[in-house]
Parts: structure tokens; sequence; C-alpha cells
């Protein structure tokens, strides 16, 4: 049974459902009246692919924060804090935040653990290796709330992102900095223009309109690895959101807040040259993946349609 929506849901903003269903008969997966939960298996070509096994309903979810860092030690004790002591987050299931060290020189895995997190060590480079050893640490049937480190993202934002997911309202649930409120110098003119054009192209190619790439979003464990994701750097977030629509999965995004990184320097809208990077990055993840068909049906039948799905 989904968690009801938690009481902070009401003073916070309203959120926006983006309905998906792309499932090969034209209708939106998951509508089995038994239950069912995710076997994912890791295949010999590294990637995790799920199928459906017979069981009884789910008990309440718990969250897991993953943070991916990577040279962070100025920002990354002061987020893992807010998280801690935020009086939004305290009404939420959180069972544990885990920082996943991105291979740092500096002493980001000790300002981490000495602010109470949970530090994995990601050896192999790049944002969506971070995030895939941090969502393999989590716990079978756990929400996954991915953020940044940096202290960009909004902490009130990010638990009604969560909020969404644990009442059963969406599958993936997004932060959309377009629709929140952007501090001045947190979302630079080049962030603006590619986060158009990549929206755009994913609205073209998979018929879902979005706002926002953002990094702060909340999904369940199973849901997330049976996207057979692939994308180890930049290319992570639009890989999910395109197999997230093609699976049939409910999209929802809700405005969150954007501030400007506490410290530091950004890795991709930091320079002209890590912005180019990024954007290629992105754009090419949209085209590869936006023919992707999931192996078998991977929303889980358990977790109840809420408002705004196709049945």
């Amino acid at each position: 049974m989904a968690l009801r929506r938690p009481a902070l849901a009401s003073c916070l903003p309203a959120r926006r459902s983006i309905t998906t269903g792309l499932a090969a008969n034209g209708r939106s997966k998951g509508l089995d009246s038994e239950s069912s939960s995710m076997n994912v298996r890791q295949s010999r070509d590294g990637n995790y692919r799920a199928s459906t096994m017979m069981r009884t309903s789910p008990g309440p979810a718990n969250v897991t924060v993953v943070m991916p860092a990577l040279n962070e030690e100025c920002t990354v004790g002061e987020n893992v804090r807010a998280l801690l002591n935020h009086p939004t987050m305290h009404t939420l299931p959180i069972a544990r935040i885990i920082v996943v060290d991105n291979g740092s020189t500096d002493a980001t895995a000790a300002v981490a653990r000495a602010a109470g997190a949970q530090v994995v060590s990601e050896p192999r480079c790049g944002y969506g290796s971070a995030c895939l050893a941090g969502v393999l640490q989590a716990e079978a049937g756990d929400v996954v709330l991915l953020m940044d480190a940096d202290g960009s993202d909004d902490v009130r934002g990010a638990a009604l992102v969560m909020s969404m997911v644990l009442a059963g309202e969406a599958d993936l649930a997004m932060g959309s900095r377009t629709l929140g409120r952007s501090d001045p110098g947190a979302l630079v003119l080049r962030q603006r223009v590619g986060n158009a054009v990549a929206t755009y192209l994913i609205r073209l190619l998979s018929g879902v309109s979005v706002t926002d790439l953002g990094p702060t979003r909340a999904i369940r464990r199973e849901l997330l690895l049976a996207l057979e994701m692939s994308e180890m750097t930049y290319g992570w977030s639009t890989e999910m959101l395109v197999k997230a629509t093609r699976a049939g999965y409910r999209v929802v995004e809700a405005p969150v807040d954007y501030h400007p990184r506490r410290g530091g320097r950004s890795k991709v809208s930091g320079t002209v040259i890590g912005s180019i990077r990024a954007g290629w990055s992105i754009l090419t993840t949209i085209l590869r993946h936006a023919q992707w068909k999931p192996e078998e049906a991977t929303r889980d039948p358990s977790i109840p349609f809420g408002p705004g799905c196709v049945t």
C-alpha cells in the first residue's frame, strides 16, 4: 500500500502531471489486479534488467537520498546537515543519506561522513556511474531521491518531489527549476538554452512535455533499475526520463527553487567546454534511446495508480 501524502503537502506548491503510456498495446503498463514485484538481475553487458514475480503488496517505503560528489568538500557537509535538520524532511521516512565520492582529491568523503552521511566510493568517473553506485546501495523497495551535493537544490522542493512518489502519485517525480524560482546567477544563459533545446527534442521524439532536466528527482529503486541505465556520464538524467516515458511510467513535475552553488565551480556550467560536452551528451542520449523498449512489463502493479494516469 502506498503511503498517504505527508502533511507538508498542504503548504507546498502544486505539481504538474505528465501522463505517459507507451506500452505496445497502447495502454499503460501495470493494469493487472494481482500484485507483483521487480526481480532485478545484472546481465552480461553490465546493465540491470527486470522481470516480474508474484508476491504480496509492499509495505511503506523508506527513502534513500543519493548525492554524487566530486571535490565538494566546501558544500557537501552543509548539504547533508540541511537534509537532516530541515523541518519538512522530518515528516518523511528517510532511512539513509548516501554521498557517492566520485574520485575526489579533497576531503569530500571525510566531510560528508562527519556530517552524518554514508559514504560510498565510486572511482569510475562519471555522473551516471556515481548515481548508479548510490542506487545500488539502497534497500529493495526504497524510494531513491537523487540530488546534487553543491547546495543548489532546494531542500523543501526535494521533499515535495519525494512525497509524490511515496504517495503513489508518480512513478518518476522531477523537480522543475523552470516552474520554480531560480536565484540570480543560479542558472546561466547556456544552461537555460540547452535545457530548452533538450526538452523540445524530448517532446518531439517521445511525445512527453517537460520543462526541465534538473537533478532533483525521485523514483523507486526497482523501477529505476528496470530502465537498464547505460549512460554513465552527463546523459544519465536524460536517459532516465526518455526510458521512463517509453516504459509507460507516470512522470510528474513539481516546481522547485534553485540556488547558486555554495562553493567551488560546476563541472558542467562552470566552463564553456563543460557545457558543450554536456549538451552534446544530452542530445545524443535522446536520439540513442528514443526507440528503446523495455524487455518486459516494468511498472509494479502493486503500486496504485494515481490521478492523471492512463488506464
